[in-house]
């Protein structure tokens, strides 16, 4: 299920966390080869994102 992405911020040990419109939130890691999000590292990457929808992992599990 879909949410907005309304802001970041940094977990303990540093990486990126979005934080969703429906109150959840989810790790958004740069991490290659694994995990290629290099806009996550800048500021103006982070920015870019706000407003864009992103699949909200626990609102589809209480969905199913």
């Amino acid at each position: 299920m879909a949410q907005t992405i309304v802001g970041f911020f940094q977990d303990d040990v540093g990486d990126w966390v979005a934080e969703l419109s429906c109150g959840h939130v989810r790790h958004m890691r740069h991490n290659p080869p694994w995990l290629d999000r290099p806009w996550v590292v800048s500021d103006e990457g982070r920015k870019a994102k706000l407003g864009e929808p992103l699949a909200c992992n626990k609102c589809r599990e209480r969905r199913d």
